[in-house]
């Protein structure tokens, strides 16, 4: 059985860090797509970073470019979100989802993806 658990999550200062885990069980993920995806209280679930699976490609949403920092480690069989400089508007409950192909730039679409976390907050405040 798939199964993806989330945690890292809390609260942090406006400028802190948090680093976010997905740990894995169920399959091996160097052979899948992972996502992180985010939903903030009244908006929907959007796109933050995918990485992808054998070849580690990297994709990153623009409001969080040369912030966040998506990573895996495979023999943890975990992908990382490494994120810095959190604003506020970052505050969120994420999300780790698994994709069995690779899409590309099509990867922000949550639809493609099979499989999902439970979810950790993350909330940016002072």
């Amino acid at each position: 059985q798939v199964q993806l658990v989330e945690s890292g999550g809390g609260l942090v200062q406006p400028g802190g860090s948090l680093r976010l885990s997905c740990a894995a069980s169920g399959f091996t993920l160097p052979y899948y797509a992972i996502g992180w995806f985010r939903q903030a209280p009244g908006k929907e679930r959007e796109g933050v970073s995918c990485i992808s699976g054998s070849d580690t490609r990297t994709y990153y949403a623009d409001s969080v470019k040369g912030r966040f920092t998506i990573s895996r480690d495979k023999p943890k069989n975990t992908v990382y979100l490494q994120m810095n400089n959190l604003k506020p508007e970052d505050t969120a409950v994420y999300y780790c989802a698994a994709a069995a192909y690779w899409y590309g730039s099509s990867w922000s679409k949550e639809q493609l993806y099979e499989d999902w976390g439970q979810g950790t907050q993350v909330t940016v405040s002072s």
